[in-house]
């Protein structure tokens, strides 16, 4: 996949695009970018995906703090893997905020050669919001593009099955309200694979090694990343090129009245070896239990113990 930004127009093959900001390149996503590439073969032009480095909002609204399902690089990965032709990455100024609908698509027809855009089902863009697909479509016929209606997916065609009155729709809210409440497996399924967090291990408290569980301390890479609900969970760890099962924590510890730091641990099963400062990957399964105090340490050790048979399970049957 070409990366593109700001390039000269006549360098950039023609192609079929869409845009937005495809937090997590969920399967919501991943529909939408299938038919943007179906049209592009179908028409013998290039398949674009136009996307931004930050959240629009985070430039517009200083005080807000996104909540990432993927930061700008792992989500470049996701879309690299796709078999898309190109991705432009746009940075979202208070210029390009600034423009109207019309204008973004004369950018977008002048200087990035797009021919047809894909619409998503939900999706605005301009500063004036009050447009919408129509508008869309008149504009393209005065600029020579030719603007398609997205198909939204359906769970249910993914077969996944949802619960009486909810939102169906596959989208970022819903993965994130998923993730918040520690059901990182339906996620998962919402997803098109597990939800991971990137960091580097860092100095823990050493309490797991006299419970007899020894754990690394996940510093996160990116701070808007979004971590799961406190609890315990079965994960896949991912260090120095090799992959073993583990037992994750997220918490505020409260047996050891460690206040409100939360902390990100993981006992990693059958593995002894110093990795302070090495790059982790913890890849979610499923979560076991949530956060809770026990008495004493005695107990918090025999339930960490029921906690990592349950945990060497769950990884054995997701294998």
């Amino acid at each position: 996949m070409q990366q593109i930004s700001d390039i000269p127009a006549d360098r950039i093959r023609p192609s079929v695009a869409t845009i937005g900001f495809f937090d997590g390149v969920h399967r919501g996503h991943r529909y939408l970018l299938s038919q943007v590439q179906a049209a592009a073969a179908q028409r013998g032009l290039a398949s674009t995906v136009i996307t931004f480095p930050v959240h629009p909002r985070s430039v517009m609204q200083p005080d807000f703090r996104a909540e990432l399902l993927t930061t700008c690089s792992e989500k470049l990965a996701l879309l690299d893997g796709l078999g898309l032709d190109c991705c432009l990455l746009l940075d979202f100024t208070p210029a390009l905020a600034a423009l109207s609908a019309r204008q973004f698509m004369e950018l977008l027809a002048g200087r990035y050669n797009i021919r047809v855009l894909f619409i998503g089902y939900d999706h605005r863009f301009g500063h004036d919001r009050r447009e919408g697909f129509d508008d869309y479509v008149r504009y393209g016929r005065e600029l020579g593009i030719e603007v398609l209606p997205g198909e939204a997916c359906q769970p249910s065609s993914l077969g996944i099955s949802g619960e009486v009155g909810e939102d169906l729709r596959i989208g970022s809210s819903s993965i994130r309200r998923l993730l918040h409440e520690g059901d990182v497996a339906r996620a998962a399924d919402y997803l098109g694979y597990r939800y991971f967090l990137n960091g580097t291990v860092g100095s823990g408290f050493q309490v797991g090694h006299k419970l007899g569980y020894p754990t690394a301390n996940l510093e996160v890479d990116d701070p808007c990343k979004l971590i799961p609900a406190r609890g315990v969970y079965a994960v896949e760890v991912l260090v120095d090129g090799h992959s073993y099962g583990g037992m994750l924590n997220i918490g505020c510890r409260p047996t050891l009245d460690n206040g409100t730091n939360r902390t990100i641990e993981v006992h990693i099963f059958d593995f002894d070896a110093d990795i302070y400062h090495h790059p982790l990957r913890l890849t979610f399964v499923q979560r076991i239990r949530p956060e809770r105090k026990f008495d004493s340490l005695d107990e918090l050790a025999a339930q960490l113990h029921r906690d990592a048979a349950e945990a060497r399970a769950l990884l054995s049957l997701s294998r």
